[in-house]
């Protein structure tokens, strides 16, 4: 919190404090409970039996100071003593039913939640993940569903057995003695007015400690992988990094006193109001009591029904600020799930049938979007989208059109084109090298065979089929890519490989390993195919991780591959192995590499050669040599001695 402690707080935005609580945010929480309504309901029942035994407990206490013991009524007396002991064990077995209903509705919804914001999650674009960092999605499945969980399990009912004890309370103390009860309630109004206030205060204080534990986990995430604390060892960073996490934890400790320092003042005075009108109450009542309007026992269980009312009424002044923070995690939460998907299949999409792997890109263009790597860190970020976009986005991008400044609909017009106009064709069984400086889109023409992303502008076929009337599984399905960055995950050699197919048998595991040049190596491991590869694989050298990736390819059995790159990390005599094996598996195939080795250039049926997001040749080896272009030029400079 910046200058001018907890109490700047309380000039808070009154008109920032709508949101939260919004019918629209209200039906969206309810959306998710509806398929536990009957639970809901039988909770409901349990609260008012709970708060309708809780109720004769004072009755009991009148009955047996007023009738038992006066008219020395034996029975009466037995009876009493069995009720005080009976309403609590009844209350406690309802209490464990209760108990389990509410977890049963609290675990259900944030289960529900938790899947469909993973699932997502999942759907989202390869942009989003290059824009968001993985300690902010983990906030938002994590910490934010944990608050959210709280408002079902212990907000949402906490205010509903209040308000059920308040009301059954009051009637039966104002059949008691109408005239105290009128007194106990002239000082609600100093329960309500400092609420409304701190609620705010509260309510803004939690949604600041939920970002900044959003970036202290992305912190964390970022620093404690393998690549993450690579970096900072290789760097000597470690003094930085720790005093940027301290910066965070700091920042949460602060505001975490602060926010309990404010709620516990806040309860002093409740308390001071409570006990001063439990006092004015008494001491009216005695008087009543000593001129003969009231008897002891009444006055005995007034006094229990006073306390049972400024119990639930301190609570229920608090449940609006307690309701309101809760109502904070499900907004989060709803943030993200309000993201927009950026790839999405069309209405009627066909899965890809006998797919004979032809690839056409016609006029392509494409751009990243121009924030990509500019350090932009949080989800809200994400709504820069041209193709969508949150309320709040939009209403900046319209005060700046006011204020005379370009909007954000520009921004694609500024962007820097990673490819421009291309257009080639690859025949079915083709090879096709990709071929060109860095940077020259490469990459980025394989991303777009398997829609990681979607062209800017122009289209691209398969067999004749835009992709983007294809179902997304069966795109997956007919595609196999070994990416730049071989990633594994934390688990066994085998269940690596199982992934691209898991109904595969042993006997093609091996096969595909072997194709891959890797059976041996994993043969010669102690543990075999059931070896854990470690944190993304890091127990491996790069290009025994890579060898893996293509192995785990060649299992898929894909019509079409994509290699980016696939043999970058491996030695000569490696690589000729793969080579020879990839001519097999490609054979029926089409297959796009990008290629760095002359050996893999002089085997590809065709060679397009990209520079500045532009195709600026094509055709095989000799005829590039022969026209003394920019390909005869990285032959010169690179290819020749990487042959």
């Amino acid at each position: 919190m910046h200058g001018g402690g907890w109490f700047a707080f309380i000039r808070y935005d009154e008109k920032q404090d709508r949101s939260a609580l919004s019918r629209d945010l209200l039906r969206r929480v309810w959306q998710f409970a509806v398929p536990y309504r009957w639970q809901v309901l039988l909770l409901l029942l349990t609260i008012m039996l709970i708060s309708g035994l809780s109720l004769v407990q004072p009755l009991l206490f009148r009955a047996l100071i007023d009738t038992a013991v006066p008219e020395k009524n034996l029975l009466l007396l037995n009876l009493l003593a069995l009720g005080m002991v009976g309403i609590p064990i009844i209350n406690g077995v309802i209490g464990v039913w209760q108990r389990r209903l509410n977890s049963a509705v609290g675990e259900g919804v944030i289960c529900d939640l938790r899947q469909a914001l993973y699932g997502h999650m999942q759907r989202m674009s390869l942009r989003f993940f290059t824009q968001t960092r993985t300690g902010e999605l983990m906030s938002r499945l994590n910490n934010d569903v944990i608050g959210a969980q709280q408002a079902i399990s212990g907000t949402f009912v906490t205010i509903v057995s209040n308000v059920v004890t308040l009301l059954a309370t009051l009637g039966i103390m104002l059949k008691l003695e109408w005239r105290l009860t009128l007194l106990a309630l002239a000082i609600l109004p100093l329960f309500v007015l400092p609420a409304r206030r701190i609620g705010r205060v509260l309510r803004d204080m939690r949604r600041r400690s939920m970002e900044i534990n959003a970036e202290m986990n992305a912190t964390m995430n970022e620093t404690l992988n393998v690549s993450g604390a690579l970096l900072v060892k290789l760097f000597g960073r470690e003094n930085r990094e720790m005093q940027r996490f301290a910066q965070d934890a700091e920042g949460v400790r602060d505001i975490g006193i602060k926010s309990a320092v404010i709620s516990r003042w806040f309860f002093m005075l409740l308390s001071i109001v409570s006990a001063v009108g439990t006092a004015v109450v008494f001491w009216v009542g005695g008087h009543l009591v000593l001129r003969g309007e009231f008897t002891i026992g009444t006055i005995v269980a007034f006094g229990n029904y006073l306390m049972q009312l400024y119990g639930p009424l301190m609570s229920l002044t608090n449940s609006p600020v307690e309701f309101a923070q809760s109502m904070v995690s499900f907004e989060r939460v709803f943030e993200a799930l309000d993201i927009p998907v950026e790839i999405v299949e069309q209405d009627g999409a066909e899965a890809l049938q006998d797919v004979h792997g032809r690839i056409q890109f016609q006029n392509v263009t494409f751009a990243y979007d121009p924030g990509e790597g500019a350090g932009q860190i949080g989800l809200q970020e994400i709504a820069r989208f041209t193709w969508g976009g949150s309320a709040a986005h939009l209403k900046r991008g319209k005060q700046k059109e006011e204020d005379g400044v370009a909007s954000d609909s520009t921004a694609p017009q500024e962007q820097r084109l990673a490819l421009h106009d291309v257009s080639f064709a690859i025949e079915p069984g083709q090879l096709v090298a990709l071929v060109g400086p860095s940077g020259a889109g490469k990459t980025t023409i394989t991303y777009l065979i398997p829609r990681l992303y979607d062209p800017t502008s122009g289209q691209i076929r398969i067999d004749n089929h835009p992709i983007e009337n294809i179902t997304l599984r069966s795109l997956a399905d007919n595609i196999g890519m070994v990416t730049q960055e071989t990633y594994l995950f934390y688990d066994t050699i085998r269940a690596n490989l199982l992934y691209a197919n898991p109904q595969a048998s042993d006997a093609e595991l091996v096969a595909a390993a072997q194709a891959a040049n890797i059976h041996d190596f994993i043969a010669g491991l102690p543990d075999g195919y059931d070896t854990v590869v470690g944190e993304r694989g890091y127990r491996l050298s790069g290009g025994e991780r890579q060898r893996i990736a293509i192995a785990r390819v060649i299992l898929k059995n894909p019509r079409i591959l994509v290699l980016d790159e696939a043999t970058s990390h491996l030695d000569s005599l490696s690589e000729a192995l793969i080579q020879e094996a990839l001519q097999h598996v490609m054979q029926g195939r089409t297959s796009l590499v990008i290629a760095h080795r002359l050996s893999t250039i002089l085997a590809a049926d065709q060679i397009l050669v990209m520079d500045q997001g532009q195709l600026v040749e094509q055709g095989t080896h000799a005829e590039l040599l022969e026209r003394d272009g920019l390909y005869a030029s990285l032959y010169e400079t690179q290819f020749r001695e990487a042959g």
